[in-house]
């Protein structure tokens, strides 16, 4: 990871340094900087119809029940090629517009969708839910052996009691009401 981020913030700066002082000795330095402000203004463009669009999707899907997770992926990709088209340079303008090409996103929310399930076949993926890491390899926490592991790793048990007051009995409402949380 340290190598990833070594590359990008090293790297990428130096290749659109030299990229720039080949694009500008082909075209000359005022058309070089004409074409950084335009692809700043068309990426800006794009981002709007584009991010509109993703969040009308995910809206519609909302309302539906569904969880709209390739919408949500593709406004993050879309925020990013906003920002990628946003920071003056070449290189970064060429990822940026891939990321507004829908077969793009496609392509490579499969290989991270790819990447992610073979790290949970080999169990490295750890899954959080508030603050208590989930293991599947571990028992089922419903079960007498099972639990589910606490921050410290130790295994939280617990009993319930039903706190339904009296007064809230059967009223012919068959729809339940929310749960409520409870707080630390």
């Amino acid at each position: 990871m340290a190598l990833i981020l070594l590359a990008v913030f090293i790297g990428l700066p130096l290749l659109e340094v030299a990229v720039f002082i080949q694009v500008g000795g082909a075209i000359g330095v005022w058309p070089t900087i004409a074409a950084t402000i335009a692809t700043a203004l068309a990426g800006s463009l794009l981002l709007r119809a584009q991010g509109l669009a993703a969040l009308t999707r995910a809206r519609v899907q909302m309302d539906q029940g569904q969880l709209p997770a390739r919408e949500m992926f593709e406004g993050l990709c879309l925020v990013l090629a906003g920002a990628l088209l946003l920071v003056p340079g070449f290189v970064t303008d060429a990822l940026g517009l891939l990321l507004f090409f829908p077969p793009f996103r496609e392509l490579l929310r499969r290989l991270i969708a790819r990447h992610i399930a073979a790290k949970a076949a080999r169990g490295e993926a750890r899954v959080f839910v508030d603050g208590v890491e989930i293991d599947p390899r571990r028992p089922n926490p419903q079960r007498p052996e099972g639990g589910v592991r606490g921050r410290d790793g130790k295994v939280i048990d617990g009993d319930y009691e039903d706190v339904t007051r009296e007064d809230e009995g059967d009223d012919g409402d068959d729809s339940a009401a929310p749960p409520r949380r409870i707080g630390r």
